[in-house]
């Protein structure tokens, strides 16, 4: 397949070209400077800047951009560029793809398991309503910005992942060295879910969902656990104790808005994942946690 990436440089985006490559499709980048070959493709989503030219032919475009919410604090300015980092990514190229003459790429658009705010022990399908947190918001203004490609009979696809397990990034990335020391325990009650996705599978199941027949919101999870159980498991896989808790209210301090994520509870399951005959190679959480304590 021909597929266009956006935000390649980041933890899932490295990740999956390294796996589009290998598994010989025909990959190019968007990027945000002067292209320097034919594996990129310049643009300027604050501008409203693409060539439509660029999207001539291509089978799907993956859009992964957007700002990290995780490393500054949730300042009001800061949360209008989490918020402008992907509507205007996404509404660029959901617009840029409605435009086209013939055939139109399908768009799988990065979204998060965070739409659905938090849920205690419900159990969370894609046909769930979106929460009302300001991450849920967040997918809620992100999501809404494909609709012009769906609209125009493009396949749209929303990857509502998960909390991805992998040692080089991600929003476990400030866990790993607390872990490593033996100071790892359970966030606030650690009785809150966790839909986690080791980064092996997100990237299979994104691969998986260019040619599948799949529409619409996907959760991007392969299970949901308890948080105590998830840090104990990670831990464990580490050969170190998980026994030092940190309480909520230390959480709400340092974290602030970005608390809600971690100490939310979201039981998401991947019904429209499951039943579009995805497997995950990392079924359990034991799996899972071997899997990434060797993954880097």
């Amino acid at each position: 397949m021909e597929i266009l990436v956006a935000g390649s440089h980041g933890f899932i985006g490295t990740a999956l070209l390294a796996r589009l490559r290998d598994a010989g499709h025909d990959v190019r980048v968007l990027v945000r400077r002067p292209a320097s070959g034919p594996a990129e493709v310049s643009w300027d989503p604050a501008r409203g800047r693409l060539d439509p030219a660029a999207l001539a032919g291509v089978d799907a475009v993956v859009d992964l951009a957007g700002t990290n919410p995780g490393t500054r604090p949730l300042t009001a300015a800061r949360k209008r560029d989490v918020v402008a980092s992907r509507v205007d990514t996404a509404g660029l190229l959901a617009r840029t793809i409605a435009g086209l003459d013939g055939p139109r790429p399908a768009l799988l658009q990065a979204s998060g398991i965070g739409a659905y705010g938090d849920r205690g022990e419900t159990e969370l399908d894609e046909r769930e309503p979106l929460g009302t947190t300001f991450f849920a918001e967040v997918v809620r203004q992100w999501e809404e910005a494909t609709a012009p490609a769906r609209e125009a009979g493009a396949r749209v696809v929303l990857l509502r992942t998960g909390v991805v397990l992998g040692r080089g990034g991600g929003a476990l990335r400030p866990l790993w060295p607390v872990l490593r020391a033996g100071l790892g325990g359970r966030l606030g009650s650690g009785r809150q879910f966790w839909p986690w996705i080791t980064l092996h599978d997100e990237v299979r199941a994104i691969e998986h969902l260019l040619t599948a027949d799949v529409a619409g919101p996907v959760n991007l999870v392969t299970h949901a656990d308890r948080n105590a159980d998830v840090v104990a498991a990670l831990a464990g896989a580490l050969g170190r104790p998980a026994v030092v808790p940190v309480p909520a209210f230390a959480l709400r301090l340092a974290l602030r808005d970005f608390a809600s994520e971690v100490l939310g509870s979201v039981r998401a399951v991947p019904a429209v994942l499951d039943a579009s005959g995805f497997v995950p190679e990392h079924a359990d959480l034991e799996t899972a946690a071997r899997w990434t304590a060797g993954s880097a």
